[in-house]
């Protein structure tokens, strides 16, 4: 049994930075791509970030140039650098992950989230950490 675990969120000011962290435990798999989802009140969950097993990162609009995604000592480590963060940012954050490679998931093709993995293609999930941004 795989289980990705999150850390790092938090409540920070606008204009602050918090860093996230997520790490696949369990059953030893390697993961191929990983991503970042969030989701807010109301809203339904988005893609945020992605990284593949060579390290091709995809974002969506909204946080590109304030948000890095990046492994960890190992492939099934992943975090996510977000700074200048903004009250629009404040959402529960997902890791996600699966054994295939991002391009082998269905993938976004249209809107704000272009070439990011559609969370339906992955198969292991976290249970989410709160980032709160206070303007």
């Amino acid at each position: 049994q795989v289980r990705m675990i999150e850390s790092g969120g938090g409540s920070v000011q606008s204009g602050g930075s918090l860093t996230l962290s997520c790490a696949a435990s369990g059953d030893t798999i390697e993961m191929n791509c990983m991503a970042w989802f969030r989701q807010a009140p109301g809203k339904e969950r988005e893609g945020v970030a992605s990284i593949s097993e060579s390290g091709t990162t995809q974002y969506t609009n909204s946080v590109r140039g304030r948000f890095t995604v990046s492994h960890g000592s190992s492939k099934n480590t992943v975090y996510l650098q977000m700074n200048s963060l903004k009250p629009e940012d404040t959402a529960m954050y997902y890791c996600a992950a699966d054994s295939l490679t991002c391009s082998s998931l269905p993938l976004d093709r249209s809107g704000q989230g272009y070439l990011l993995p559609r969370p339906e293609g992955l198969d292991y999930w976290g249970q989410g950490t709160q980032v709160t941004v206070s303007s």
